[in-house]
């Protein structure tokens, strides 16, 4: 059935809504638009799907929501009583139709039968996580599109420990899904009410309680700092969490802590963004804040910027994350609580800078593939294994795990161990940039960047796909004048050492990705986003000081992207 054939079937469905009718007859004003809308179904991938809001089968809406919950249901049901009993349960953000399609969702999953949890507000994503454990319930889902435009939302899946499904579990949630074969035909009208429960604030008290437990210091030292939720999820519950640990001293940016899906005041709610900072960084002049603090609509991941003269420097999640390795491993060393077999893990895309600084302290430090989960699939692992004492879990894109009662990243324990360590500093008289430039002068000059490239539509995804299948086919075999002396395919999963001109498996999953070493020690990572219609672009680089660290990023970079371009 191609698109148009798609927009036909939708339009002579009896049962087709007349603002979604009257929204197809607009759409399809627009050839390229409707055809986006309709040339296949939305991606549901290993964590959930994601996409624009409107009509359209490759759409956000209340049709496409109720197919993924009505597989997920089917899924449920496949694990038998117990697993419908312990049931789901269900979160949602500040995002456009976040509470409509909670709603739907939980309505779906009620009308299988199957005892379903639902918040009656915004929560944040670890909530979320930690909500499926503390409820014993079978999955999770949460309605959020993280950091993307005003205009996106989406469906996060969890499994029963908490943590986004591992790639065998969610394949077979994924071909539930796609058994369901009509989204226009699902009726989610016809349960009983004792199945569809509001989560109480009992369970919000759980989690504040576990999330002090990240503290290292028992008492509150005095901090002049600065928090924004940039009107998502996350405003109430790290306001809570911080007066709990006795941070009184917090300043909160009034006009971005109420949850608000069109987000009135940033360009982007994006904390990896400078811009996102343009309201806190007048709180924190006004203030004298040595600290500003920016949290993703749905709670999950933290940005800082950090007192650096007369001005606030933004910090990248890699140097965000040695710092709180730093702090966290010099705490638990001074009280002599540094376990031998603890373990800190990161992703393959996240600079070596913390595992520099980990080996200081006698800490290994374990790589996964890109995406939280991957952290989560290990410590579902250590639950019944005990190999290791998780210390910490972290990604270059802003997202820290520090205690595991969640399992995926929580920006309210990131918060709250940050307030915290930036306060010990202070008492020592310095400031989160004075600890930084020590770890640099320690442990070398490390550089990153990120070069993300948006393909929109179905000649978008071609492209990528024709990028990553000539880069296998027709390898460089230098940047900017280094030779590469290995290349990590991730697909096929071998690590090439081009000057031997031998192989060896990689221990990792199958992932669309291609990774390159260079002889100086840097290198360059390129994967399609597993949520955006993107391919993104990684480098990494290290030298002696600042300014050679700086020129020699620009340097790989330009380098690779002319290489990338004139293919």
């Amino acid at each position: 059935m191609n698109w148009k054939e798609r927009i036909k079937r939708w339009l002579d469905h009896e049962g087709l809504d007349e603002v979604t009718r009257n929204s197809l007859n607009l759409l399809q004003e627009d050839e390229k638009l409707a055809e986006d809308a309709f040339y296949q179904d939305l991606t549901f991938g290993t964590g959930g799907m994601r996409g624009e809001i409107g009509p359209g089968t490759n759409r956000m809406n209340v049709y496409t929501v109720r197919k993924a919950s009505q597989g997920i249901a089917d899924y449920i049901k496949s694990n038998g009583d117990e697993a419908m009993a312990r049931g789901i349960v269900i979160a949602y953000d500040s995002r456009r139709m976040s509470p409509e399609f909670a709603e739907e969702a939980a309505k779906t999953f009620a009308s299988n039968g199957i005892h379903t949890y639902l918040y009656n507000g915004t929560r944040t994503t670890p909530q979320l996580s930690f909500s499926v454990r503390y409820l014993h319930a079978f999955m999770g889902v949460v309605i959020t599109a993280s950091h993307n435009p005003p205009e996106y939302n989406g469906y996060k899946v969890y499994g029963e420990d908490g943590a986004q499904l591992n790639l065998e579990d969610a394949d077979r949630v994924i071909e539930f899904v796609s058994n369901v074969e009509d989204e226009l035909s699902i009726s989610n009208r016809d349960y009983k009410d004792e199945l569809l429960v509001t989560v109480r604030d009992t369970v919000d008290q759980a989690y504040i309680s576990n999330v002090l437990t990240v503290c290292e210091q028992t008492g509150a030292s005095p901090i002049q700092a600065v928090f924004t939720p940039l009107h998502g999820a996350a405003g109430a519950t790290v306001k809570r969490a911080l007066e709990s640990a006795g941070y009184m001293e917090v300043s909160y940016v009034k006009e971005q802590m109420e949850p608000d899906g069109e987000f009135p005041t940033v360009t982007s709610p994006n904390p990896e963004e400078a811009e996102a900072f343009e309201m806190a960084t007048q709180y924190g002049k006004e203030a004298g804040a040595d600290l500003l603090i920016a949290v993703d609509p749905d709670g999950d991941r933290v940005g800082i910027a950090v007192s650096n003269g007369d001005r606030y420097e933004l910090l990248s999640g890699n140097q965000t994350g040695a710092i709180l390795i730093e702090y966290l491993l010099s705490q638990k060393k001074t009280k002599e609580k540094l376990p031998e077999n603890g373990r800190i893990f990161k992703t393959i895309v996240t600079s070596e800078f913390g595992r520099a600084v980990a080996d200081t302290y006698g800490i290994r430090t374990d790589d996964v593939l890109t995406g939280f989960k991957f952290i989560g699939e290990k410590l579902r692992a250590n639950d019944s294994s005990r190999e290791f004492e998780f210390l910490f879990g972290y990604e270059e894109s802003y997202g820290y795990l520090i205690r595991d009662f969640t399992r995926d990243k929580d920006a309210v324990q990131a918060v709250l161990l940050l307030v915290e360590a930036a306060a010990f500093y202070k008492t020592q008289g310095k400031n989160l940039h004075d600890v930084l430039v020590e770890l640099y002068n320690r442990h070398g000059w490390y550089r990153e960047a990120l070069v993300s490239v948006t393909k929109k539509g179905a000649d978008g995804a071609r492209e990528i796909a024709a990028l990553l299948q000539g880069m296998r086919q027709n390898p460089p075999r230098a940047i900017a004048g280094i030779a590469i002396t290995s290349i990590e395919d991730y697909e096929t999963q071998n690590r090439i050492f081009t000057d031997l001109d031998e192989s060896e498996k990689i221990e990792l999953p199958q992932a669309n990705v291609l990774k390159y070493f260079l002889e100086d020690g840097s290198w360059v990572c390129l994967r399609p986003s597993g949520t955006e219609p993107k391919v993104k672009f990684y480098f990494s680089v290290k030298a002696d000081t600042e300014q050679e660290s700086d020129e020699k990023l620009e340097l790989i970079k330009e380098s690779f992207l002319d290489e990338v371009n004139n293919r």
